[in-house]
C-alpha cells in the first residue's frame, strides 16, 4: 500500500495537472470561437464564387478548360490538413486513419501518389512511413488568413493544370458541432461537381469570353476550397481540443477523489495503529 506522502504527492500533482487542462481548455473555447465564426463567414464566398463559376462554366456552351476534364488518372495527389500539436483526442488520427486507408486501398505503388501536408503532424506521420511528401506547410496561425496558405495552394493548383497530378483530393475533420466532427474527403480537381446541386444557374454577362474568365476564376476557386477546408479543419480543431481538455479535468477530479479517499483511509488506518500500541504498550506495564 503506498505511504500517506506518496498519495500526498500524488494529489497535489494531480491538482497541478488539472489547473494546467482547464487553463488549456479555456484558451481553447476562445479559439473555438473565433474558429467557428471564422468558418461560417467565409460560407457566403465560397456559395457565391461556385454559383458564378459554374453559372459560366456550364451556361457558355462549348466552354472547356483542364481543370473541368477528366483525363487517365497516372498520379494522385492528396491534400491532408492536421494541426500542429496533439491532445486534441482522435482529431489528427481519424484524418491520419482515412488517408492511409484510402491510400492502401487505390494504389499499389508509391510512385503512383504524392503527399501535400498542411500541419506538422500528418507531415511526420507520412515523412517516418516513407511516402512521397512533395509539399508541406507548418506553424499556421490558429486564425489562418488566406496569405498563410497562398503558396501552397497555388503550387498545388499548378502541379495539377502541368500534369503532375491527374487528379486531387483534399482530407480534413469536418466541424459538425462542439462535440461532433467528422472526416470529411472532397475531390478537388478535375471539377466535376461544379454544379453543387443547384437547379438554377445565373446568367452573366462577361468580357471579353468565358474562356479566359475560367482560366483566372477556376484557379481561384480551387484554392479558395482548400482555403474553405483549412477554415472548417481549424474549427474542429479547436472544439476537439476543447473537448479533451474538459475530459482530462473531469478525470483529474475524478482521481483526485478517489486520492483523498485513500488518503483518508490510510489516516485513519495509521492512527488506528497507533492507538491499538499505545493500549498494548500500557497493558504491559500493568
Amino acid at each position: 500500500m503506498a505511504s500517506l506522502r506518496d498519495i500526498k504527492t500524488r494529489i497535489n500533482s494531480t491538482k497541478k495537472t488539472s489547473q494546467i487542462t482547464k487553463a488549456m481548455e479555456m484558451t481553447s473555447a476562445a479559439k473555438w470561437n473565433r474558429g467557428v465564426m471564422n468558418a461560417k463567414s467565409f460560407v457566403p464566398y465560397m456559395e457565391k464564387i461556385q454559383e458564378v463559376t459554374a453559372s459560366i462554366a456550364l451556361g457558355a456552351g462549348g466552354v472547356s478548360h483542364p481543370m473541368l476534364t477528366h483525363r487517365p488518372i497516372k498520379k494522385t495527389g492528396y491534400i491532408v490538413i492536421t494541426s500542429d500539436r496533439g491532445l486534441a483526442g482522435a482529431f489528427n488520427s481519424n484524418v491520419i486513419r482515412n488517408v492511409h486507408q484510402a491510400i492502401q486501398s487505390r494504389h499499389k505503388s508509391n510512385d503512383e501518389f504524392a503527399i501535400i501536408a498542411i500541419g506538422r503532424v500528418g507531415r511526420d506521420f507520412f515523412v517516418k512511413r516513407g511516402y512521397n511528401v512533395v509539399l508541406d506547410i507548418v506553424g499556421i496561425n490558429d486564425q489562418p488568413s488566406f496569405q498563410d496558405i497562398n503558396h501552397i495552394t497555388k503550387t498545388t493548383v499548378n502541379m495539377f493544370s502541368d500534369g503532375t497530378f491527374d487528379e486531387l483530393y483534399v482530407y480534413y475533420s469536418h466541424y459538425i458541432s462542439a462535440i461532433s466532427q467528422e472526416v470529411t474527403e472532397k475531390k478537388l480537381l478535375p471539377l466535376t461537381d461544379l454544379a453543387g446541386g443547384s437547379h438554377k444557374l445565373t446568367s452573366y454577362e462577361f468580357e471579353p469570353n468565358a474562356e479566359e474568365i475560367l482560366e483566372v476564376l477556376l484557379p481561384q476557386y480551387a484554392e479558395s476550397l482548400i482555403y474553405g477546408a483549412l477554415l472548417d479543419s481549424k474549427a474542429s480543431e479547436h472544439a476537439a481540443r476543447m473537448t479533451a481538455m474538459r475530459n482530462a479535468t473531469d478525470n483529474a477530479h475524478e482521481l483526485i477523489r478517489n486520492l483523498t479517499l485513500s488518503y483518508n483511509r490510510a489516516r485513519q488506518a495509521a492512527i488506528t495503529q497507533e492507538i491499538t500500541e499505545i493500549v498494548g504498550g500500557a497493558a504491559a506495564l500493568e
